[in-house]
């Protein structure tokens, strides 16, 4: 019985014709979006919240038709079966990932190892068909909130649609589209009958914009306006990274506007004393500092930090913080003082073992290639400065082995620490180690 069931679901299946086209009915969506014109226009329909509901559901239809069947890692066959065969086929590299694209009548698909990973909207139904369905919503509930939970429903799905939509463009690199969505998210978010905004939308838009903004710089106006709309609400993100795009949104507009400069410099200042870990703060507050007159001197960084730990000595992001200007700097003795503050305090911190280790072999690079460009008299005098870079490389060794015991398999650490046995292989018992780390390393990397 059941090997006939299963003969006639294939047979019914072979029976059934592939599509051949995407179908958008487009004429009938345009019917009823023409019908609600008429119907608000009327002095009666008009003034009922149920007209602007089913307003707002036409231009929603209107504005989820051409991409209702697609979702992420669909797979590509079954993207054939909901939507039908491509117009025409081809690849195309974005963010340095080639697809294979698929090009229908109202979207272009990206496909990679027969999956759907992102989409890019061609075509529209009616341009600006997700803004109409959120003012229809809210004249609704301004008629009557006894509509509320109505307008809602529509004002989610609105929301949910922008969200996908801001979330595909990313993927396909369509930065300034994906922004729009987001923007576009949280306006149907914060809509009096739906008042549930998520503010991380307003920092995804304005961070899109400033990433656009490298190739458009009017983009970067629009970044600062969707960032510090964030902050207003109090969003902050969990590395404080919002300071530094806020910065470039600044930044970016010094040419026609040169007082952004400092209003970058303030940004900034502002977000490295709430987030003294954050690099990017950092390495922005460098690059004003030594390419722009009149910003100020990198030394006012290290005071401002240093007054921050005098108030709060036992802060290990300050000082990881200060150990990463004073390495800006070319400070390493400051640097690698810093980060011994960090392990004391944390001993059995990775980030900050390593990182100590790491600065000791930084200082003994720099101690070597000045040995290197020395003119000797003598061999001892050679000799006796090569001891002192070697001591420094030496220093290195336990922190970066430390680091390995917290963190076993980590190749960076591996890299370095077979570097450095090697650079000291002449001394005793480190051969046997560059052997030992050599060996992990390799097997880290598949090298074995």
């Amino acid at each position: 019985m059941k090997k006939t069931i299963l003969t006639v679901l294939a047979a019914m299946l072979l029976a059934v014709p592939a599509v051949q086209a995407q179908k958008v009915n487009k004429t009938a969506i345009l019917a009823k979006i023409e019908k609600s014109d008429a119907d608000v226009a009327d002095a009666k329909k008009g003034a009922k919240s149920a007209t602007w509901i089913n307003r707002g559901k036409a231009f929603y239809e209107a504005a989820l038709e051409p991409t209702k069947s697609l979702f992420v890692n669909m797979d590509a066959a079954m993207l054939k079966l909901a939507v039908g065969e491509p117009a025409s086929k081809g690849s195309e590299t974005v963010n340095d990932t080639e697809y294979t694209t698929w090009v229908y009548p109202y979207f272009t698909a990206y496909i990679k190892d027969n999956k759907l990973v992102t989409w890019k909207q061609t075509k529209h139904i009616m341009k600006g068909a997700a803004e109409k369905a959120i003012e229809a919503y809210n004249k609704a509930f301004e008629l009557d909130p006894k509509a509320e939970a109505k307008a809602k429903e529509g004002l989610k799905q609105v929301a949910d649609l922008c969200s996908q939509m801001g979330n595909v463009g990313i993927d396909a690199a369509d930065y300034v589209g994906a922004a729009k969505a987001y923007a576009l998210a949280y306006e149907a978010q914060t809509s009096p009958a739906y008042n549930e905004p998520n503010d991380a939308l307003l920092y995804y838009a304005g961070y899109l914009y400033a990433v656009d903004g490298a190739t458009n710089p009017k983009s970067f106006v629009k970044g600062a306006k969707y960032l510090n709309q964030a902050l207003d609400k109090g969003y902050n993100d969990e590395d404080g990274s919002i300071y530094y795009y806020l910065f470039h949104c600044y930044y970016g507009q010094k040419a026609e506007k040169p007082e952004m400069v400092m209003k970058s410099k303030d940004v900034l200042l502002t977000g490295i004393e709430k987030f003294p870990k954050n690099e990017r703060i950092l390495e922005g507050l460098m690059q004003l500092y030594t390419a722009e007159q009149g910003v100020g001197d990198p030394a006012d960084l290290i005071a401002l930090i240093d007054k921050a730990i005098a108030e709060n000595p036992t802060n290990i992001d300050l000082w990881f913080g200060r150990g990463r200007i004073f390495y800006a700097l070319k400070n390493d003795d400051e640097s690698i003082a810093s980060f011994a503050k960090v392990v004391e305090l944390q001993p059995d911190l990775f980030d900050g073992n390593y990182y100590l280790g790491l600065f000791y072999t930084i200082k003994a690079d720099r101690m070597n290639e000045e040995l290197n460009k020395k003119q000797y008299s003598s061999q001892d005098a050679y000799d006796a400065d090569l001891k002192a870079v070697n001591d420094v490389y030496m220093a290195a060794l336990p922190w970066l082995e430390k680091a390995y015991e917290l963190k076993p398999g980590d190749p960076d650490t591996l890299e370095i620490l077979k570097q450095l046995c090697f650079r000291l292989r002449d001394e005793e018992g480190m051969m046997e180690k560059y052997n030992k780390y050599n060996g992990l390393w390799k097997q880290a990397k598949g090298l074995e």
